[in-house]
């Protein structure tokens, strides 16, 4: 497939450059690049997962004390969704300065934002020693938390693929994708241990704390390898021709309205899922069925371990079929299992639920490996870092954000997982919409379809 095909944005020259731009660049620093935006994003993620466990667990109850545990835990889940809705702040500060000021930059910037953010956490006082303050802190630095990552998606993704031949891109992009599942494992795997090792009174009062300080060692370990690294040779051309956007984010409203859209929608249904499985799962576990929180935490260690080898798998057979057509077959497979994943949950088996739990997340897999290339090939090279970041905090807001919130506040009034299995529904109805909206720059005649099934989604 030749470059310029292969490539999308709204424009063919700006494809063609950055098929040119990646041409002569040496594996090494290829390999460089997939390590950085990998490592990068884990590390940020293990900051932001280590949040959303712990708002399932111990969050509620230390910050929100409450007579009734479901007040408790939606309050915690309120600052969970602040996370989301600070999203765009960063997205919007960040993405800007991306296309403006160079990826590199702005990424090491925004690593070192949530690692502090995480790291405060871990020192704040509960609501015992404090009272009310401790949750607005804990609000604020959620707060904070968000805005670090509300940058750092699009610029770890182009940190790979814009080093990658942009026929593989698929697969180089999916090093950003595989971060979340990477910090969510490390961020179970934390505190599974710590579960284990302590007792339950050992780890409300100061076990839990253990988990949010070891970000401050990921951070400089994260650091290290990105200061290291030279800015894209994507980015250096445009610099190079004096092509960088003086006000990107009108620029990209203006004249990318539909690509937008679209790469706003895609995301929705990726989010609910995850979010459903490693989130709400946890809750559901442990208010609802009574079972110790470590069954919920082990299921979701696991399932995100096979998540590190399926995204890149993912994303590598999406440069092989019609990337469109793999995140609409995924799409589809998610709207559908939540009606699976719960009757299994509820037989109280940890072989079945942890069955249910990666199997979803698999379904995840498939549309989340692919959809850092599909999302930035909706753009111009010159707008790139914009436009995916404003898709991906945007789609944050109305998809992840209020996710567990919904979940929590549908069980609790219909006093049945029907409804939010309905609710995930729609959600991936949704992606499929912004799929059908969005660029295809893989052309049929150029790779192997995917299934005659979808052709209304793969054309």
């Amino acid at each position: 497939m030749p470059p310029a095909t292969s490539n999308a944005g709204t424009s063919d020259a700006g494809a063609s450059d950055a098929g040119a731009a990646t041409q002569d660049v040496p594996r090494s620093a290829l390999v460089r690049a997939f390590v950085a935006s990998l490592s990068g994003t884990a590390l940020e993620w293990y900051d932001f997962a280590i949040y959303n466990v712990a708002a399932a667990v111990v969050l509620g109850p230390l910050f929100f004390p409450s007579s009734e545990p479901l007040t408790a835990t939606l309050l915690a889940f309120s600052t969970y969704a602040v996370g989301y809705l600070s999203r765009p702040l960063g997205g919007f500060l960040f993405g800007r300065l991306g296309d403006k000021i160079g990826r590199k930059r702005v990424l090491v910037t925004t690593l070192m934002i949530t690692g502090i953010a995480t790291l405060l956490i871990g020192l704040l006082p509960t609501h015992a020693a404090i009272g009310p303050a401790a949750g607005v802190l804990l609000v604020l630095l959620r707060f904070a938390q968000g805005v670090g990552l509300g940058g750092e998606w699009g610029g770890a993704v182009l940190l790979s693929s814009e080093y990658g031949n942009p026929e593989q891109r698929g697969f180089w992009a999916s090093a950003a994708q595989i971060g979340p599942p990477a910090g969510n494992l490390m961020a179970n795997g934390v505190l599974a241990l710590l579960g284990v090792a302590l007792s339950d009174a050992a780890f409300m009062s100061w076990g839990w704390r253990v988990a949010f300080l070891l970000s401050a060692v990921l951070v400089i370990f994260g650091l290290w390898i990105r200061v290291k690294l030279e800015e894209t040779p994507v980015f250096k051309a445009i610099e190079a021709r004096g092509d960088r956007p003086s006000a990107p984010i009108s620029e990209v409203f203006r004249t990318q309205t539909r690509p937008l859209v679209a790469a706003v929608l895609c995301r929705v249904g990726p989010d609910v899922l995850y979010a459903l499985h490693t989130v709400f799962v946890l809750t559901y576990l442990t208010t609802q069925l009574k079972l110790p929180r470590n069954v919920g935490l082990v299921a979701v260690l696991i399932a995100s371990g096979f998540q590190l080898f399926l995204m890149p798998l993912a994303g590598w057979l999406s440069d092989k079929v019609n990337r469109r057509g793999l995140y609409a077959v995924a799409a589809v497979c998610g709207a559908v299992w939540p009606f699976v994943l719960f009757p299994l949950i509820d037989t109280r088996s940890w072989p079945l639920i942890v069955l249910g739990v990666v199997v979803g997340l698999g379904f995840h897999a498939f549309m989340y490996g692919p959809q850092a290339a599909f999302i930035a090939e909706q753009f111009t090279e010159r707008l790139r870092y914009t436009g995916s970041s404003l898709a991906y905090t945007l789609a944050g807001v109305i998809g992840g954000a209020i996710a567990p919130l919904l979940f929590t506040a549908l069980l609790a009034g219909f006093g049945t997982w029907v409804i939010v299995g309905l609710y995930v529904t729609v959600a991936c109805v949704v992606t499929l919409v912004g799929l059908w909206l969005g660029r295809d720059p893989q052309p049929d005649d150029e790779v192997q379809p995917l299934s005659s099934t979808f052709s209304v989604v793969s054309k």
